[in-house]
């Protein structure tokens, strides 16, 4: 498992606290603003932004899907069509796939672990670039 962030140095075993540690100090504009966790085999998951503002999704290379994560709920200010902006670049989300820095702790977690994800976490397929 290897771990990987903007200004972050690589883990190649990281524990779950180290985890935690490094997307809690993830900021949308700011040194640290994404983040994947990756397996042997090339699944991931990632996330963009930081603190309440974050945007996660997950790969398969084996089919070639890549999703994005929502829940069930939409965010009272970030209407479909919000932007997120941060250091590689500028993201359009729904209302529904904004997530707090926790959230995406969890999820991370859950990915290392190869532990369901949270019930209030569903997939969709990611929009192209």
């Amino acid at each position: 498992m290897r771990f990987e962030g903007q200004n972050f140095s690589e883990l190649k075993a990281p524990t779950d606290a180290q985890i935690r540690r490094r997307v809690l100090a993830l900021q949308s504009a700011g040194r640290h603003s994404y983040a994947s966790l990756t397996r042997e085999d090339g699944n991931y998951i990632q996330v963009a932004g930081g603190r309440s503002t974050c945007m996660v999704e997950r790969f398969d290379p084996a089919s070639g899907k890549r999703e994005r994560a929502f829940h069930d709920k939409p965010h009272p200010f970030f209407t479909d069509g919000t932007q997120l902006v941060f250091a590689a670049g500028t993201l359009t989300l729904k209302s529904d796939e904004w997530f707090a820095a926790d959230a995406v702790v969890e999820m991370f977690l859950c990915f290392k672990d190869a532990r369901r994800y949270p019930m209030a976490v569903s997939w969709r397929p990611a929009p192209d670039f």
